[in-house]
């Protein structure tokens, strides 16, 4: 089965929604590292789905994030606040995966929730209305 470039960009967007909802609930249940996992996530899927939509493919974490400033973030097309927001969550992602005795904790967390929900939904709303 072939898929389109459209095809990939909602499915991406629709994988970003879905970690989000993920890390809510996963926050309802005190579950911090594994929060702040999916809310990094939710961010990576629509940095994707931007980068796809203009054509851009990377093969690694590092690559998305490094497209995504250099592309939209050192050029202004998206605010600076998102690339800061987006690079702090690599971080927060990368120690609670792979770095020992780490433990995140709701004050940490938690107000990050309604900042990657505005991310994606930023995100959205770049691509539906970019001419690129």
């Amino acid at each position: 089965m072939k898929f389109s470039k459209q095809d990939l960009i909602k499915y991406r967007l629709d994988r970003a929604f879905e970690a989000f909802e993920e890390a809510k609930i996963l926050a309802d249940n005190n579950h911090w590292n594994i929060v702040a996992n999916r809310l990094y996530y939710a961010c990576y899927y629509s940095i994707n789905s931007l980068l796809i939509k203009n054509d851009i493919f990377t093969k690694t974490h590092k690559g998305t994030k490094s497209q995504f400033h250099l592309n939209f973030i050192k050029n202004s097309r998206i605010e600076k606040e998102l690339g800061i927001l987006y690079s702090k969550l690599f971080n927060l992602r990368q120690s609670a995966d792979y770095e020992d005795f780490i433990f995140y904790t709701k004050e940490t967390i938690k107000p990050l929730l309604p900042k990657v929900e505005n991310f994606i939904i930023t995100i959205r709303k770049f691509i539906e209305t970019d001419e690129s």
